[in-house]
């Protein structure tokens, strides 16, 4: 075969990543018929479709998605070594690319985030918002922020902010109507506002605890959401019993608009940190990110 060109490679990582050659070519600056023609001439070489093409989409065929693999952690390994060759330079500069959930960035990370970009004009952040868990040496990404107990045991992990808890609300009208719950199992006779679990698809089941007890519970109700703002509106609304993150409905429960529920039923989860490989921990605009998260 014969020697394959390396920005071939990386316009078919490219495609991969976008899912499509139009907004490929826009990411690359290049006409959408040249880099097709350089996909096809990458197949050709190769002896095998590493594209599936539909009018609408792109996807990876089974070898192609074994390339895509390879590629990828090893593209990520060169753009860190050379991330870190601006040690060189006054300011840190580079992209910073990091996957978590609604909650953390709105409630936690942006605020300490924001900073950055005001101070560090040569940084660029990708804050990439996803309820799933993601390998994020296979998928691009720099770090990844979860709660304490999900972080992956070969990561460097670090603290970025407090312990929380999930707590159960309601509004004042939806209790008038319906009874407030004693306990955790009088949930079953309730309204709940169910949440789907992205990675797993199956439904959360609600985790209590108590004088060293714990306790799941699997709620019921007509509703189910994989978006916690939206849970917090729909119990706003009367809908239901919501169980969010407690600093998300403060200001709520402070006016009276909901009203806590099982209280010291609600246990407390480790707090989110920021996982990441070894090789990024030394890379100058990494660091300022850290810096800025471990505040």
């Amino acid at each position: 075969m014969a020697q394959t060109d390396f920005n071939d490679l990386m316009w078919f990582l490219a495609v991969t990543e976008e899912g499509s050659f139009t907004r490929a070519a826009a990411k690359l600056g290049v006409v959408q018929s040249t880099l097709s023609h350089r996909i096809k001439k990458l197949e050709a070489q190769m002896g095998m479709r590493l594209l599936a093409r539909t009018t609408r989409s792109v996807a990876t065929t089974e070898a192609g998605e074994r390339l895509r693999r390879a590629l990828a952690p090893r593209v990520s390994e060169i753009e860190a070594e050379i991330a870190a060759l601006m040690e060189l330079r006054d300011r840190p500069a580079g992209s910073v690319r990091i996957t978590l959930s609604h909650h953390a960035l709105t409630g936690l990370i942006w605020p300490k985030l924001r900073p950055v970009l005001r101070d560090y004009p040569d940084i660029r952040l990708e804050l990439s918002v996803d309820g799933g868990f993601r390998n994020i040496v296979e998928d691009g990404f720099d770090a990844g922020i979860r709660l304490g107990e999900s972080v992956e045991q070969d990561m460097i992990a670090q603290r970025v902010g407090p312990d929380w808890r999930l707590v159960a609300v309601a509004s004042p009208g939806y209790l008038a109507a319906r009874g407030r719950p004693a306990h955790p199992q009088d949930l079953l006779a309730q309204e709940c506002i169910n949440r789907r679990l992205v990675t797993a698809g199956g439904l959360y089941a609600w985790e209590f605890e108590k004088d060293g007890k714990e306790l799941r519970v699997r709620v019921e109700g007509r509703l189910t959401l994989n978006d916690e703002a939206t849970m917090v509106a729909a119990a706003l609304e009367g809908v239901g019993i919501a169980y969010v993150p407690e600093d998300m409905v403060a200001p709520h429960l402070a006016s009276g608009a909901l009203e806590l529920l099982l209280d010291d039923w609600s246990p407390r989860f480790a707090g989110y940190h920021i996982y990441y490989p070894s090789r990024h921990q030394n890379l100058p605009a990494f660091k300022v990110v850290v810096n800025a998260l471990r505040q």
